[in-house]
């Protein structure tokens, strides 16, 4: 069945190239054996940098079972997803992730990803897109109120 659900959105990526909605991505989860969400990255049509097809199909998912955490889920996914994709995946709590391409063919085809994890591990002052902290402070007061909250949805 894995073999099946990779060629499907291996098909899918190649036919969102051919019809010139987005990059050649392609995802899907799967709960139970039942195809939940399918997508495309649709970032070029959309004009959206966090619609990748991972994220896609996540977001499908979620409405369509009206929760936020997927962990009995399995994504399907064309390639080895982003740092983004990745970040949304756990974030998910998807229980695991087949995907077919690697990081290294992507990059081949220009979608290289090396410098996102690059600039992750340098300090926050040496990015290529300076993060400044501004530790205002009133910024912890949101905090403060979830922590004291009894009656709020954990994630």
């Amino acid at each position: 069945m894995e073999e099946q659900l990779i060629q499907e959105v291996i098909d899918l990526a190649f036919q969102n190239v051919m019809e010139g909605k987005g990059g050649p991505f392609a995802a899907m989860v799967v709960r139970g054996g039942h195809i939940i969400a399918i997508a495309t990255n649709t970032v070029t049509s959309t004009n959206d940098p966090t619609a990748h097809a991972e994220v896609n199909a996540i977001r499908q998912a979620c409405k369509q079972l009206n929760t936020f955490q997927l962990d009995d889920c399995e994504l399907y996914t064309s390639c080895e997803p982003c740092p983004m994709c990745f970040g949304a995946i756990y974030w998910a709590r998807l229980r695991k992730v087949y995907y077919a391409a690697r990081q290294e063919d992507a990059a081949q085809a220009g979608f290289d990803d090396s410098f996102i994890f690059e600039q992750l591990t340098l300090p926050s002052s040496e990015r290529k897109i300076p993060f400044v902290c501004m530790h205002h402070h009133e910024a912890i007061k949101p905090f403060v109120l979830w922590n004291r909250m009894e009656e709020k949805i954990k994630y």
